[in-house]
């Protein structure tokens, strides 16, 4: 069997970015339903923070990198939608983007329209297909119309600046809240009706203010702890708050009869990857993002790029929230 080498970052005990080393590793030929794919680019998400601190605990050691961008070197038995010589993008489970080269599963890899560059197509499949089922799947019992008032915390982070332009195409009223006085502008800049600075404004009797007291429909809340329960004072009666992430730290447990008298609300806890467990699902979103992103409705703003070497200093740049939009590594 071919073999070839590929530097691979990986961690051998959770903790912080110190415990991300650079191992060489043998790479072989894609078994039934995989593909070997060299990276062009790769795209750096919380998530991989989660993982590599232990809040999302794996076996170890674990390689990490949920997404990434190259061409398809070979592909195994099954696999019909790709061949080799083909650029590819993908979003995906197992964890193991941060690395030159990599035999995975083939259900979550996509062929890369040629009008999508690598390092676009790298930094807009977890964060655009998050978008995509926020906004297209995730949506409040009584539906989401055009003139819709939402909220969407860090707005102006990776997933929130391609949410603030989605929402916009779609007609929606999109509220953002971040950290800073910038952070609001390009929020705005990108095309959130309003934005709220959390750390200066109580973001909670803004958005009563600006929706005349009504609430939105619905909230997307990938911050976690610290936005939570202030969240649910900003719903409508049958509102839904959709947690996607924890940022500030895990979402503390909370009593249901609380949502009664709150108005019925509605909570869901959402992963990526419920929604991506088919070829045909998988293949729907990201023709939909695709869609949206040629048209020029969403724009991929990649405002970091790290050197694969410089992994450490990616993982400190995005925990110490000093990150705007979308941050690749490049092999």
């Amino acid at each position: 069997m071919n073999t070839t080498d590929t530097r691979a970052v990986r961690i051998h005990a959770a903790g912080g970015p110190e415990q991300l080393v650079i191992d060489t590793l043998s790479v072989g030929e894609p078994g039934p339903g995989q593909v070997r794919i060299r990276h062009h680019a790769i795209g750096l998400n919380y998530i991989d923070v989660y993982q590599r601190s232990g809040l999302y605990p794996f076996p170890m050691p674990l390689a990490l990198g949920m997404e990434g961008a190259g061409v398809i070197e070979a592909v195994g038995e099954g696999v019909a939608h790709l061949k080799a010589g083909d650029r590819a993008a993908y979003a995906a489970n197992p964890p193991g983007s941060y690395c030159d080269v990599r035999v995975m599963p083939a259900m979550n890899v996509c062929k890369l329209p040629d009008a999508i560059d690598f390092e676009t197509g790298a930094a807009m499949m977890l964060k655009g297909l998050t978008a995509q089922y926020l906004l297209k799947r995730c949506r409040p019992v009584e539906g989401l119309e055009p003139g819709d008032f939402v909220l969407f915390h860090a707005a102006a982070g990776g997933v929130g600046l391609i949410a603030c332009q989605w929402a916009k195409a779609l007609g929606l009223q999109l509220i953002g809240t971040a950290g800073s006085d910038d952070k609001c502008k390009l929020a705005l800049a990108h095309g959130a009706s309003h934005a709220i600075n959390y750390r200066t404004e109580d973001f909670a009797a803004r958005v009563k203010e600006i929706t005349n007291g009504q609430g939105v429909k619905v909230v997307y809340d990938s911050v976690g702890k610290d936005t939570f329960e202030k969240s649910l004072d900003c719903l409508r009666p049958f509102g839904l708050m959709a947690s996607f992430g924890n940022a500030s730290g895990p979402v503390a447990p909370f009593a249901p009869g609380i949502l009664g008298p709150k108005g019925s609300l509605y909570v869901t806890r959402q992963t990526l990857f419920s929604h991506i467990t088919s070829r045909e699902r998988t293949q729907a979103m990201a023709d939909d993002l695709f869609a949206v992103v040629a048209a020029g409705q969403v724009k991929i703003r990649i405002d970091q790029r790290f050197a694969l070497t410089d992994v450490r200093k990616a993982h400190e740049s995005l925990e110490a929230r000093s990150t705007t939009g979308c941050t690749v590594l490049l092999p």
